[in-house]
């Protein structure tokens, strides 16, 4: 702590003033706002839990889980298919590792809206709802929570002081808590990867217990304070989550969560030393303690140019080689994170309790282009058709739902949204998507507008 901090916690709580409150607020539990974390979240939740895996910028379907080898040559897939461990099921060859878990997911080929801009995609698949002004320049933000927030906010406080909602390695971008306020955020881990990772909150266990209850007192005197400044009802009852917070920092249990270090090397080689493969260890270790939902952004698994998101359109796809270099270079770590996940979920027995979705925001064009910057060749934005992997949460496995026309243009058997893929989620996480959540101005907002759990998988 610094001279300054030191400066600050002895102020005496009858000289604060409003300036010196805020600052103490940001420091009070060392710069954390764990308090807000909490607050806002009371409620009573299932044990299940979700894992999503976010594929950031659109994965090709055709180079994927729904290859067309038979397409027009500017048109099918560059990749090859191979068979899996499901009779009849097929996905691409640079996914060996998966081909071989067939057995224990379910694909879905045939999802499709009509959303073609990154943001405003994403925000239609993580919360249901479409954005009421569409952003081109792809900056748009969510006017709705999305589905972390609403688990958190639903289930409440973690029995154990563990947070409901994990991003790994960070919070999306494009969604907000907006009505649910900022306690519903969720709590985002940084690099997983980084040599002797441990979360923020963590380096703050090693105070001896009289600065912790040193802080806790102090927590007490500013309660006392802010009670004779406010007596709003949105700061009733802050002391609880305060609590709630000190108990996240003293908590044994939330620090042997997040504490990578204590798997065995051989399963954190298996997962693979990059950011996927650690992020996806510890979102199972995460949702084995209980976490309600734990995000993991499949964005760039490495620094460096060579291993760009999932963005394959003419001047990002191909450089140096053909379209799918990049994706060529890229699945193998995409399969080794997901593949040891899978099969650690199943081995543990977990596969009932924890559900794993790996999703994108869309597809990609079935037909094959140049263009600039340098005449490259690749795949543009496709929301008309696009797939996903649902694996566990004690659903139907191994099988294919729904299709996709010859060119893997538009759904051909059993159309779905985004939507559906939500009704799913939630309903795992034992949450009705019909029920309503007051906005700002107390008006019922539905969780999902639209969808019902798939059928094919329930």
């Amino acid at each position: 702590m610094t001279s300054r901090q030191n400066n600050l916690f002895q102020v005496k709580p009858q000289r604060l003033v409003r300036r010196d409150f805020l600052r103490l607020g940001g420091l009070a539990l060392g710069g954390l706002t764990l308090p807000n974390l909490l607050q806002a979240t009371a409620g009573k939740g299932a044990h299940t839990s979700l894992i999503l895996v976010f594929c950031w910028g659109g994965p090709s379907h055709l180079e994927t889980y729904d290859l067309k080898p038979e397409g027009p040559e500017n048109s099918r897939s560059v990749f090859k298919p191979i068979p899996t461990a499901v009779p009849g099921m097929s996905i691409c060859e640079h996914l060996p590792l998966q081909a071989a878990q067939a057995s224990r997911f379910s694909l879905i080929r045939s999802l499709r809206h009509k959303i073609n801009i990154h943001n405003d995609g994403s925000i239609l698949t993580l919360t249901g709802k479409e954005p009421s002004v569409l952003d081109p320049t792809s900056t748009s933000k969510s006017e709705h929570p999305d589905l972390g927030m609403i688990v958190g906010h639903l289930r409440g406080p973690h029995p154990r002081a563990l947070p409901q909602y994990v991003s790994i390695p960070n919070n999306f971008h494009m969604t907000r808590v907006n009505y649910l306020g900022p306690g519903c955020q969720g709590f985002a881990t940084g690099d997983v990867s980084t040599p002797g990772y441990q979360p923020g909150f963590l380096s703050l266990r090693g105070m001896d217990i009289q600065s912790l209850s040193a802080r806790r007192s102090l927590l007490g005197r500013l309660d006392q304070w802010r009670g004779e400044m406010n007596q709003a009802p949105a700061r009733q009852g802050m002391g609880v989550f305060q609590n709630q917070a000190m108990d996240v920092l003293t908590s044994p249990e939330v620090a042997r969560a997040f504490q990578l270090h204590r798997e065995p090397e051989i399963l954190r080689d298996r997962y693979g030393r990059h950011l996927w493969g650690q992020g996806c260890l510890l979102a199972r270790r995460l949702a084995e303690a209980g976490v309600a939902v734990t995000s993991v952004t499949f964005d760039s698994p490495k620094s460096g140019p060579d291993y760009t998101n999932w963005d394959d359109h003419p001047g990002n796809a191909m450089r140096p080689g053909h379209f799918g270099d990049y994706m060529k270079r890229r699945l193998p770590f995409f399969d080794q994170a997901l593949s040891a996940l899978i099969s650690d979920l199943f081995e543990r027995g977990l596969d009932r309790k924890v559900m794993v979705a790996v999703i994108g925001e869309f597809g990609r064009t079935p037909q094959i282009r140049k263009g600039p910057p340098d005449n490259s060749i690749g795949r543009d934005h496709w929301p008309d058709a696009y797939s996903a992997l649902i694996s566990g949460g004690g659903l139907r496995m191994g099988q294919v739902v729904g299709s996709t026309n010859a060119r893997g243009e538009y759904p051909k058997e059993t159309p779905l949204g985004p939507q559906d893929v939500l009704a799913t989620l939630y309903r795992h996480l034992g949450i009705d998507p019909e029920q309503h959540l007051n906005d700002k101005q107390g008006k019922p907002v539905p969780i999902l507008p639209t969808g019902k759990p798939i059928a094919a998988l329930v």
